[in-house]
C-alpha cells in the first residue's frame, strides 16, 4: 500500500552519516520528516535534535521501533548493529533504509533479508555513488547503447588521508568500508554481474593499516560474466583530493565522468597551468547524491514501488570483498562462485 502524507523517519545513528541523512530528512525533502533521534551517545542525539529541531532524542533505538506513528528508520549505525537493527525493524513494520555494508557475514546478511521479505517492508541500501549525477548520466548513455558493447570499465576511487587505525580496526578493512561502493559502482555501471576477482594490494601509506592487518593501496581485475573486463584502483591517500572517475570504454565509443572540482577555471602563465584540486571529500563530492538516495526511498515508500537499490545490491558487493580479501591472500584469481 502507498503511504499519504509526510514519511516519518526515526534515525538510528548520529554520527558523521546519521547527521547527513537526519538533515537531509529534515530539511531538504519536503515528503519527509524526523521523529526521533537515537545514539548510544544521547548527548550526540540530543545536540542534532536540538540542531533540527526534532523533538524526541533516546539512547535506546528501541523506542524509535515500538513508536507506531514512525513509517520508517535510517540506520546509520556502527556495521555490526546493521542486520539486527533490520531485522527487528522489519518484525516491527518500519520501512528500512540501511548504510552499507548489511554485515561481513552472508549468512547473517541472509538472515537479515529473509525478515525484510517475510515482513513485506521496503528495504534500500545506502550506495549513494548510483545518485552521483555524473555516474547516473554515464549509466543512461550506456544503456542507450551510445558506447556500443562495453569492453573495458576503470574505476578510480582515492581518499585524501587515510581513516584513524580504530575505525580501519572496526571497519572490517578497504575492501568492505571503501571498495565496497566500487564494487557497486563496476555492477551498477557494466549491467552484468562479477564472475572472478584478482586483487593485486598493499600497504604503502601507513605502516599501521599493516600492522591492523589490513591494506590501504588496491588494483582489482574483475571479469564480469558479459565477457567485459574491469579494473578498480584503490588508495588511502591521494595528496590532491577526493579522486573519484570512472571510464566506459566499448564497441562504439567511449565515456568518462572525471572529478569534480570547486570551479572550473584554469589558468595559463608562463609558469604552468593551474586549477582547482578535487573536492577535498565525500562530504562536498556526493552531498547532492545523500539527497537524491533518500528521495528515491521516501518515493518507493509513499509509492509503494520497489527501491532502486535493494537487499541483493547490498549483499553481492560483500561477496565481492570477501572474494577480493581471499584472491589478495592467496595471490590467485578467486571466482564469486567459490564463496560459500
Amino acid at each position: 500500500m502507498a503511504t499519504t502524507g509526510n514519511l516519518r523517519f526515526g534515525v538510528i545513528g548520529a554520527g558523521r552519516i546519521g547527521k547527513i541523512h537526519a538533515e537531509n530528512l529534515a530539511t531538504c525533502i519536503p515528503s519527509t520528516e524526523v521523529v526521533t533521534i537515537a545514539d548510544v551517545n544521547v548527548e550526540s542525539a540530543q545536540d542534532l535534535a536540538t540542531r533540527l529541531r526534532v523533538s524526541s532524542a533516546v539512547d535506546d533505538y528501541h523506542a524509535i521501533l515500538s513508536d507506531s506513528s514512525i513509517d520508517a528508520v535510517a540506520i546509520c549505525s556502527s556495521t555490526d548493529t546493521h542486520a539486527k537493527i533490520i531485522i527487528e525493524a522489519a518484525q516491527a513494520g518500519k520501512h528500512i533504509f540501511c548504510e552499507k555494508p548489511i554485515d561481513f557475514d552472508l549468512a547473517i546478511i541472509d538472515a537479515a533479508l529473509e525478515a525484510v521479505e517475510k515482513a513485506g517492508v521496503k528495504l534500500q541500501i545506502g550506495f549513494n555513488r548510483r545518485f552521483d549525477s555524473n555516474f547516473r548520466k554515464a549509466r543512461m548513455m550506456i544503456e542507450e547503447g551510445k558506447i556500443g558493447t562495453p569492453h573495458i570499465i576503470r574505476i578510480t576511487s582515492r581518499d585524501p588521508a587515510p581513516p584513524s587505525l580504530s575505525y580501519v580496526k572496526a571497519s572490517g578493512g578497504m575492501f568492505f568500508d571503501m571498495t565496497i561502493h566500487d564494487f557497486d559502482m563496476a555492477r551498477y555501471l557494466s549491467g552484468s554481474e562479477v564472475d572472478e576477482v584478482y586483487t593485486a594490494a598493499g600497504v604503502m601509506v601507513d605502516p599501521g593499516i599493516g600492522e591492523a592487518d589490513d591494506v590501504d593501496t588496491a588494483v582489482i581485475l574483475l571479469r564480469f560474466a558479459n565477457g567485459a573486463i574491469g579494473t578498480i584502483d584503490n588508495s588511502r591517500k591521494a595528496v590532491y583530493g577526493y579522486d573519484q572517475r570512472v571510464e566506459v570504454f566499448g564497441s562504439a565509443g567511449m565515456v568518462q565522468a572525471q572529478n569534480n572540482m570547486p570551479d572550473s577555471d584554469v589558468y595559463y602563465s608562463a609558469d604552468g597551468v593551474y586549477s582547482a584540486k578535487p573536492l577535498y571529500f565525500f562530504l562536498e563530492r556526493y552531498m547532492e547524491s545523500f539527497i537524491a538516495e533518500m528521495k528515491e526511498f521516501a518515493r518507493s515508500v509513499q509509492q509503494n514501488t520497489t527501491p532502486p537499490v535493494v537487499g541483493m545490491d547490498g549483499r553481492i558487493p560483500v561477496l565481492m570483498g570477501i572474494a577480493a580479501k581471499k584472491s589478495y591472500l592467496e595471490n590467485r584469481p578467486v571466482k564469486l562462485s567459490e564463496i560459500k
